[in-house]
């Protein structure tokens, strides 16, 4: 057993016995919730590198972790993951599942830490602002190295 799905406000605890699941009101789906709320592929929960995650599959009601809906995020232990509006605990212990630890020196991911632009490399925070363009190149002036202009008339 990789860990389980404990619902939350009673009920007993799922177990996950296969590195990849699917959840959903389907029959096939590996984990079965019949209530109409779910869809037929609801949602994926796979182990990788020791930590599970859970994926969307385009669910008509959203798949969300720790309150926040999610397309794709990995679950750590004690985290809340909703299946439309049926919620669950996962419970299971990354260093048995082969999990390494993140380095002690390495801050944890901050998605609201950067603007996108400086995330995509196109902006700093300590960048100055630009000069304002010369009084001549406001006046329609050209650069030195510009063509001349067509002449009018001829």
């Amino acid at each position: 057993m990789y860990g389980e799905l404990i619902p939350q406000g009673g009920g007993d605890p799922i177990p996950l016995l296969k590195s990849t699941l699917v959840v959903g009101r389907r029959e096939s789906a590996d984990i079965v919730l019949r209530f109409p709320n779910v869809s037929g592929s609801h949602c994926e929960l796979s182990l990788v590198d020791g930590r599970w995650h859970v994926k969307d599959l385009a669910s008509s009601n959203g798949t969300k972790v720790n309150g926040m809906r999610v397309s794709e995020h990995q679950l750590d232990p004690g985290d809340k993951l909703s299946v439309a509006r049926h919620h669950f605990e996962i419970a299971y212990e990354p260093s048995k599942l082969g999990a390494v630890a993140a380095p002690a020196n390495q801050a944890p991911f901050n998605p609201f830490g950067k603007s996108l632009l400086e995330s995509a490399g196109l902006e700093s925070r300590n960048q100055r602002p630009l000069a304002p363009p010369s009084s001549a190149s406001r006046q329609g002036s050209r650069r030195p190295d510009a063509p001349p202009p067509p002449a009018v008339g001829s």
